[in-house]
């Protein structure tokens, strides 16, 4: 191209770009779809989590071993037996907390640990295990739906109260 044809192009280019605002909207070119107004978050929005099936959840439980760290009152899992591995009771949280905080818990364990409990590892993590990359979507929304579902059998203890961890 010879310097006057770049000179020409360069000139409508500007041009373009400077009549561009002035076009009206059939006129201008479609934007690209994700740029399209009125795609955004409405105001107000929050996220939501589908809801879970708590019998479902009882076999991701079950399939995590959970039980090894954690004691479910009024529930037939085998004991936790390792001395160190040891995690909240949980048939009294159901009621303490809304489902988010289960899956908050699980994704993000060291996001709230209760201090002088024994359940923090030496540098201030949660002791429990990640199981971010094992475990599905679906068992996780379930999960915490089961977790949600518990009540404290009769005659236990209130939350707050002595209990064994």
């Amino acid at each position: 191209m010879t310097k006057r044809g770049v000179v020409a192009l360069v000139s409508t280019l500007a041009a373009l770009a400077l009549l561009a605002p002035a076009l009206t909207p059939a006129q201008q070119p479609p934007a690209a779809p994700h740029a399209m107004p009125g795609h955004g978050a409405p105001p107000g929005w929050t996220f939501t989590l589908p809801k879970g099936g708590p019998a479902r959840g009882r076999e991701a439980f079950v399939k995590f071993e959970c039980y090894a760290c954690h004691e479910v009152r009024g529930e037939t899992f085998p004991a936790p037996t390792e001395k160190g591995k040891v995690g909240p009771e949980l048939s009294v949280m159901g009621p303490l907390h809304e489902v988010d905080y289960f899956v908050e818990s699980i994704v993000n364990p060291s996001r709230l640990i209760e201090k002088g409990k024994g359940y923090e590892a030496p540098d201030g993590s949660s002791k429990m295990p990640s199981y971010n990359d094992s475990m599905s979507v679906q068992e996780l929304i379930d999960l915490a739906a089961y977790l949600k579902s518990l009540q404290p059998p009769a005659g236990a203890p209130a939350p707050g109260g002595p209990m064994r961890h």
